[in-house]
């Protein structure tokens, strides 16, 4: 199977999970009238940082599932589920029924799960680092074959599944599973086994280097690299204001960063491209206001995308 999206590289928005309904509503309404691929949405329970960690944070699939029914164009997709936090047939069921509320245009992105503070204070297993990516992989297995095959019977050391069924299934055949990261031995192999499309935070010259071992495992799969879509994350920061980008470039940076006017930003999106990179997701954690998020995704799709 080929991308779902289409063939040249095209611009996403990742919100905030912090947004009240009715401003995710209006932010998923606003990307899909300026043109963007895709609505991401983070699957996280309560703030990272600092401790304590207080701030209202949305479940993501119930947020998904109500903007699928109120903005009928733009995709959807989770950046990403954690795995640690459903039971594999409960996520493919949610996910199925999600690509039926939204008549096919939803991605399942999913994660081996990182955030600590959350397994603690909800009691989810965190183990180690190898647990959590074996469980990953057996997931992977389990949600390719219920999405397809009509019965699956799984014995895993951390999946068991017997004669399950998943009716109906997904309204895309298959629903495409997005893997997040970027670790080169397990998480490129499980997308180059099991996924139609593909995260990381990243420098195109990351990028480059990443993708050239992903291919890798492809080849030794027999799986041709093409079939899988490759999404970059990195903050972008657009402005006309020399000494503000000069500042942020000095600054720290947590975070891949790209600064710039609209034809700076513009030549830093064209090395992504030809890095092989199909969709960029602009995140939406650095905008201080609604009318900044909406000039800077409106310049961006005006003056940037054109000119990648």
């Amino acid at each position: 199977m080929g991308s779902p999206y289409g063939a040249s590289m095209r611009f996403s928005y990742w919100t905030p999970n912090t947004l009240s309904w009715d401003d995710t509503r209006a932010a998923a309404q606003s990307a899909a009238d300026l043109g963007y691929s895709c609505f991401w949405y983070a699957d996280h329970f309560m703030p990272n940082a600092p401790e304590p960690a207080d701030g209202p944070v949305h479940e993501a699939f119930t947020m998904l599932a109500a903007v699928a029914a109120a903005v009928p164009t733009i995709r959807l997709g989770t950046m990403v589920a954690g795995n640690t936090y459903r039971h594999p047939a409960v996520l493919a069921k949610i996910a199925a029924t999600i690509d039926h509320v939204c008549n096919g245009r939803f991605t399942l992105g999913l994660g081996a799960g990182w955030q600590e503070n959350e397994h603690a204070a909800y009691g989810i297993e965190f183990n180690t680092f190898g647990w959590r990516f074996d469980r990953l992989e057996e997931t992977c297995a389990a949600l390719q074959s219920l999405f397809t095959e009509q019965r699956t019977t799984l014995v895993g050391k951390h999946v068991q599944l017997t004669n399950a069924p998943l009716d109906p299934k997904p309204i895309q055949s298959p629903l495409p599973l997005l893997i997040g990261g970027g670790g080169e031995k397990r998480t490129l192999r499980i997308v180059a086994q099991y996924a139609q499309a593909w995260n990381v935070w990243g420098t195109p010259e990351l990028l480059a280097q990443k993708i050239g071992v992903l291919n890798g495992h492809c080849a030794d799969l027999g799986r041709d690299p093409s079939t899988i879509t490759k999404t970059a994350v990195a903050l972008l920061f657009l402005t006309d204001d020399a000494e503000q980008a000069a500042k942020l470039r000095s600054g720290p940076a947590p975070r891949p960063m790209i600064i710039g006017n609209a034809v700076e930003v513009a030549e830093q999106m064209r090395l992504f491209a030809a890095a092989g990179v199909d969709e960029f997701i602009v995140p939406g954690f650095t905008f201080r206001s609604v009318t900044e998020r909406d000039d800077v995704l409106g310049r961006i799709m005006a003056d940037v995308a054109p000119n990648c």
